[in-house]
């Protein structure tokens, strides 16, 4: 195929779906509804923790329209996590938030009235927030199984977990080093998700040993096998719903779906559990909390030789990721460091009175390096050098290695990201804006005002995780039907697969269909995870094409007696290259309304092909106020063949606002800490940015050729976000002339660090 003449890869396309999605046509989980369904609400805690000595549910059960009251006393016995760990309904809460009971009934509203019927009396327990508190001797225990809050270091990814980074000679190393730095930093503060729906679910079981879900998130296999390892001997079929935007928050609602499964048992019908807006802010999933405290060592010539430390991870009450985090993010740490022969890396995997924490925004990545950057930067500090050049030399390239998350070590097969560094830096006018550490680019002529730069970098190899399986079948009357398992979760992942198989049938766009995503209808996919629906989604989709194409031209060659490199296929049309004018429609080949041809595609996994992200922003601050305002951002990549432009730009768009800049700058759960409870649980004391407040944004994309089927192209999604932070808090450290080291970089933070207040 002519890489030059593409029907549709490369060109904007309007999504099929989107003017349904927009105007409401398209159904969420919100609008599913199932003869005899029940709607289900959670009782919840109103402490960070207690013990539940006494609860009673006799005025609840007898309210109208009640079908069922469940608390810890008759839930059943179904656990989830990283290990099994959080009960469907516990006699211990250990958020304020945690489930204290539930409640299925004819309405939400009875359901909502039954809640505040049930009688409750608490044994309040002492609670920790923080998580070096929580590791303290006298620190409370959330759990007996697991002593001084310290969670094991398991993981799905292989028999032996990969939680930390030994490699090399690390003491050594610093000793070669010609500067070495040591620093503490935390990128700790909590962001909400805010997807514009809250996770939903419906359960109905339809035989004591099967039940059926819908839920409104983009990886139904996963949901599928993390809930049957929860109920064994049951078979989960899952249907995804379309998310109404996740951010990674709703790829897993384990403990949701267990609640929910729980009370259609109980009372024989369907049950929707759906939280609303404030038991989403409230109680549901936070990015996890990261900390890390650690030494860095660089060479004379800018290399980074060196990285020692502990990283400690706030994993909530509970974990459902977070040791997979943690692997991902120390892979993603060799991708920033690819020069780096010498680690000593280690986790801790802590538990606190927090909501559980899990993906949001990102995977690990973000988590990590909101932290590791800076300490990085600490070396390339003490040694005067520009962190931009430090970061264009270090990248991982061809050539080098790393260890990933199925800790097997591998060899990187990439094009070399120098030009995108180069044109990205020329772009935003890095040379000329860069004044060196601490020093602002621009002060008024008043000195309230002070402009400062920073920039941030990532990469992240988890775009080939996960094998993908999937069919494209032909229809003898012009059309074509791809049997894949893509959840929508507002990343256009479905529209892109579309494009690719129309391209290599060529065919019109719109004949080309997606059917619904359904784990007993559609072969196996991870989700849209980790930016890996391009390379695995898309390579399983060019595969299974280009087999159902074969299979055609076979067939259509046997029928006419022509040698099949002579065939083509074109608009549901077969004909001989030679003779152009004399085609057949595809009925014509088949001979039988009846007969498809399908078309199967198998991906397998693969890490040896990072991608790459890298932010520059330009921020100024009021001296006296110590408000921060974003005036300037850009953010480069190579994403090698684009797929549709409109959606790659809206995708760095979108995510270096609230994926990235808005948690440096401002976004956050406040929690007060002495009852240890958000106060920032509506839309309204949650500080977020509206569309009308972005500040401009540049986008350098270069179209490098990767070694990859899905038309040359790398997935872009996750990682756009991940290297706004740091670049931001660099960027206020340079205007205020000292070292900022706290998320996000509030008035009251920036002051703190300028001595104007305690």
């Amino acid at each position: 195929m002519d890489d030059n003449n593409y029907r549709y890869i490369g060109k904007h396309v309007s999504r099929a779906d989107g003017r349904d999605l927009v105007s409401g046509r398209r159904p969420f989980i919100d609008d599913v509804r199932i003869p005899g369904m029940l709607m289900a609400r959670v009782l919840r805690s109103p402490y960070p923790h207690a013990n539940i000595v006494k609860i009673d549910t006799t005025k609840a059960k007898a309210a109208p329209g009640v079908r069922a009251v469940l608390t810890y006393k008759d839930a059943p016995d179904w656990k989830c996590g990283l290990p099994q760990h959080r009960k469907v309904l516990d006699q211990r809460v250990r958020f304020t938030g945690d489930s204290v009971a539930l409640v299925a009934a004819e309405t939400l509203e009875a359901a909502d009235e039954a809640c505040r019927q049930i009688e409750v009396e608490y044994e309040e327990l002492p609670f920790v927030l923080d998580c070096e508190e929580a590791i303290k001797p006298d620190a409370p225990q959330l759990y007996d199984e697991f002593p001084g809050n310290v969670l094991p270091k398991v993981t799905p990814f292989s028999e032996e977990p990969f939680n930390q980074i030994h490699v090399g000679d690390v003491e050594k190393a610093f000793e070669e080093a010609a500067y070495v730095a040591e620093g503490y930093y935390c990128y700790d503060k909590l962001p909400h998700p805010l997807p514009p729906e809250s996770p939903g679910v419906i359960a109905q079981w339809t035989s004591p040993s099967a039940v059926t879900l819908y839920y409104n998130g983009g990886a139904p296999h996963l949901q599928k096998f993390n809930t049957e390892a929860s109920i064994p001997g049951v078979a989960v079929r899952v249907i995804a719903c379309h998310s109404g935007g996740s951010y990674g928050s709703k790829q897993l609602i384990p403990h949701l779906a267990l609640q929910a499964i729980a009370l259609a048992r109980e009372t024989g019908r369907a049950v929707k559990l759906m939280m609303d807006r404030t038991d989403h802010m409230l109680s549901y999933e936070l990015r996890q909390g990261s900390r890390i405290r650690g030494k860095v060592g660089i060479t004379q010539d800018g290399l980074i030789n060196a990285i020692q430390g502990m990283w400690y991870i706030d994993s909530g009450m509970s974990s459902t990721y977070a040791q997979a985090m943690t692997a991902v993010g120390l892979g993603e740490a060799q991708a920033f460091c690819g020069k780096c022969k010498n680690w000593d890396l280690d986790t801790m995997l802590i538990a606190t009175n927090h909501s559980s924490q899990a993906p949001i925004r990102g995977f690990g990545g973000q988590e990590l390096k909101g932290a590791l950057i800076p300490l990085v930067c600490t070396a390339i500090r003490a040694a005067g050098m520009d962190p931009y050049e430090v970061f264009k030399k270090n990248f991982v390239k061809a050539g080098d290695s790393y260890i990933w998350r199925d800790y097997k070590w591998w060899d990187v097969r990439s094009v070399d990201f120098t030009a995108a560094f180069e044109e990205s830096a020329a772009r935003f006018g890095w040379k000329d804006k860069w004044k060196g550490w601490e020093k602002p680019t621009w002060v008024s002529e008043d000195g309230k005002r002070a402009v400062g730069v920073g920039v941030g970098v990532h990469g992240n190899a988890d775009i080939g995780e996960d094998p993908t399986e999937g069919f494209v079948k032909l229809h003898p009357f012009g059309s074509v039907t791809v049997e894949m398992c893509i959840g929508e979760t507002g990343g256009a992942q479905r529209h892109a697969i579309q494009k690719m198989v129309a391209e290599i049938m060529k065919v019109p766009f719109d004949g080309v269909q997606l059917v619904n995503s359904d784990t007993h209808g559609t072969g196996y996919d991870a989700g849209m995870i980790g930016s890996r629906g391009t390379i695995t989604m898309g390579t399983c989709a060019v595969r299974a094409a280009k087999d159902a194409r074969r299979k055609l031209l076979m067939m259509a060659s046997e029928k006419l007696n022509i040698d099949v490199d002579e065939l083509d296929t074109e608009d549901f049309l077969v004909f001989q290259r030679s003779k152009p004018q004399m085609r057949l429609p595809w009925i014509a080949i088949t001979g039988t309304p009846e007969m498809t041809i399908t078309g199967m595609g198998i991906y397998k996994q693969n890490f040896d092909k990072p991608n790459f992200a890298l932010y520059f922003a330009e921020v100024e601050v009021n001296l006296e106020t110590g408000e921060t305002k974003l005036i300037r951002a850009l953010e480069g990549t190579d994403v090698g063949q684009i797929i549709d432009p409109v959606n790659v730009r809206m995708q760095a768009e979108g995510s270096f606002g609230a994926a990235g800049a808005d948690t440096a700058l401002f976004e956050e759960m406040v929690m007060d800490k002495k009852l240890g409870r958000f106060v920032s649980g509506n839309m309204i004391d949650y500080k977020w940015r509206t569309f009308n407040e972005f500040p401009p944004f540049d986008t350098v994309i270069l179209e490098s050729r990767f070694d990859t089927e899905s038309f040359h192209a790398l997935g872009f999604g996750e990682i756009s976000g991940s290297p706004a932070p740091s670049a931001i808090l660099m960027a206020v450290s340079n205007a205020i002339g000292v070292e900022v080291k706290e998320y996000p970089t509030t008035p009251t933070v920036v002051l703190k660090a300028m001595g104007k207040i305690k």
